[in-house]
């Protein structure tokens, strides 16, 4: 029991810790956020809500200048005021943000951030006892490998939640009668939208799988359906 000991005080810690780190973006969101309402979009997530048999989809704008979508682990939708402000100037349609809602409606679904919870404490646990194990049999250089295989870890089990959101976004497009072309078509633009530099970055190294892998998927996905 003694020997479990340090390996359950991370798992402790690691829950802990990701327990308080949603209760302060809970209480940031509640702070800085407003319901989203705009005609286009609301008819848009009333298709998706029949979809899914639920009265309606709220949908809220928080007040930060960064283009992206975020699922609280709550389950509250949220769009950033950047994002919807590049849909008010027209680089984005109201579909393509749409698409974004299911993606993120695909989390909530599919228990993303409960899995998120269960997998930080995990990897809290695992960099913990490769810092003890690393820091003494590589003085120095032990705890940076320690951190570089913990994040390469988070960032492969991130991708995977991408993969799936972007899935269930896509059955759900398609059912509320949206269709996926805005899903891709956003993908082709997202890197000038934020501004990143994805093809610089090894795949295996990005929280996000890179954009071409993520349409390549839906196109898979589309295939199957078409022959089914």
């Amino acid at each position: 029991m003694f020997k479990l000991t340090p390996l359950l005080l991370a798992l402790l810690y690691g829950f802990v810790l990701y327990r308080f780190s949603a209760w302060r973006t809970a209480k940031e969101l509640d702070a800085r956020s407003t319901e989203l309402a705009d005609p286009r979009l609301k008819r848009l997530t009333d298709k998706m809500a029949s979809a899914l048999d639920l009265e309606r989809i709220r949908v809220n704008i928080y007040e930060i200048d960064p283009v992206n979508g975020l699922a609280a682990p709550d389950g509250r939708i949220f769009i950033t005021r950047g994002f919807f402000r590049k849909y008010q100037q027209g680089e984005v349609s109201a579909e393509e943000l749409a698409s974004v809602i299911a993606h993120e409606l695909g989390h909530v679904a599919l228990g993303h951030s409960r899995r998120r919870m269960i997998d930080f404490s995990g990897q809290n646990a695992i960099r913990l006892l490769l810092v003890g194990i690393l820091g003494r049999l590589l003085p120095g250089i032990g705890i940076w490998i320690a951190n570089a295989v913990t994040s390469l870890l988070a960032a492969k089990l991130s991708r995977q939640d991408e993969y799936e959101a972007d899935a269930y976004a896509a059955a759900l497009l398609a059912k509320a009668g949206i269709g996926i072309a805005p899903q891709k078509s956003l993908f082709r633009k997202l890197e000038a939208l934020t501004q990143s530099r994805a093809g610089a970055v090894p795949a295996w190294l990005m929280s996000h799988p890179k954009t071409d892998e993520r349409i390549a998927a839906l196109d898979a996905l589309e295939a199957r359906w078409g022959t089914s």
